[in-house]
């Protein structure tokens, strides 16, 4: 086998590793073509071509999640990750583990961590790398990485997200909700939200902020109430989509441009939590970008009465 088809062979782990160490797909993607470039200059063949990839991978992940720290915490507004539609690698005994792991509610939390121990729970929790093999990645002694282990394992715990144990339940319920929004029926909306459900929206003060930070069962539902019936009348589509392992949708406009995207976290039978991503940087990988703010422009227009 070439090199170049190891790489390949590779590419789902790599990306699903960079994914999850950086929360955005651009970065990810760029994090795995840097790893093929130093692996097809390197010099000599590596004993495991996946321990040697998975290293260079999480090293270039870290030097850009270091730089990346100081630029989100001057983003404007919310941060959420960038919402992922599918995560390319497959591992059918552990589905459910890694489609939570790649979870909003769980990428932000790792966004907690410091960038040693975000890699190190990273390939240990999820993908389940022996200690050698971490020490080696992120260059430190294997001691040291069980001890970065105990920290972020103990964090995640600590916050970890409740979700659906039901994935059918969740995902039945999920799909009601966005139904009864595309058909109009708003009223019936309420018994379907957790008491204290938020709304909560990422713009990057690149976009309308459709949803700061709403709270409340009756103030999501009047809020999508105003709102999503305007949407539907300019042409608007909601696409049922599964993001970041959860229930969501895509938003087009009447041109099938993408608006924004929602993921949905179903706890206990109701939606806990609705989370939008506006930000046109972060949407692109889903295909080609609306204008937000003409898309909420016409909007305004429908809403006023004509004469």
């Amino acid at each position: 086998m070439t090199r170049l088809e190891e790489f390949e062979d590779l590419r789902p782990l790599l990306f699903s590793i960079a994914y999850r160490l950086l929360g955005t797909v651009s970065e990810a993607e760029d994090a795995v073509q840097e790893t093929w470039l130093r692996y097809s200059g390197a010099a000599t063949t590596p004993t495991s071509a996946k321990a040697y990839l998975s290293a260079i991978v999480t090293r270039v992940s870290i030097d850009v999640l270091r730089s990346a720290r100081v630029r989100r915490e001057e983003y404007v507004g919310t941060w959420f990750p960038e919402p992922l539609a599918s995560d390319p690698y497959e591992d059918p005994e552990r589905a459910a583990e890694l489609a939570d792991s790649v979870s909003m509610a769980a990428l932000l939390l790792l966004e907690q961590l410091t960038p040693l121990e975000r890699a190190v729970f990273v390939l240990r929790e999820v993908f389940a790398f022996d200690f050698p093999e971490i020490a080696s990645a992120v260059g430190r002694s294997e001691a040291a990485c069980r001890q970065l282990a105990v920290r972020a394992r103990r964090h995640m715990d600590e916050g970890r997200p409740r979700f659906e144990a039901d994935r059918r339940a969740r995902d039945e319920l999920a799909s009601r909700f966005l139904e009864a929004i595309r058909d109009g029926q708003v009223e019936g909306l309420t018994d379907l939200l957790a008491a204290d459900v938020q709304m909560l929206g990422d713009g990057g003060g690149k976009a309308p902020q459709w949803a700061r930070a709403v709270s409340g069962a009756d103030k999501v539902s009047r809020v999508l109430a105003s709102m999503m019936p305007l949407f539907f009348q300019i042409g608007g589509t909601l696409e049922p989509h599964s993001l970041n392992g959860q229930p969501g949708a895509i938003f087009r406009d009447r041109n099938n441009e993408v608006v924004n995207t929602w993921t949905l976290d179903v706890v206990d039978g109701r939606i806990q939590t609705i989370r939008t991503v506006i930000n046109p940087d972060k949407l692109g990988h889903l295909g080609p970008v609306a204008d937000a703010w003409a898309v909420v422009r016409e909007a305004n227009e429908a809403r006023r009465p004509s004469h």
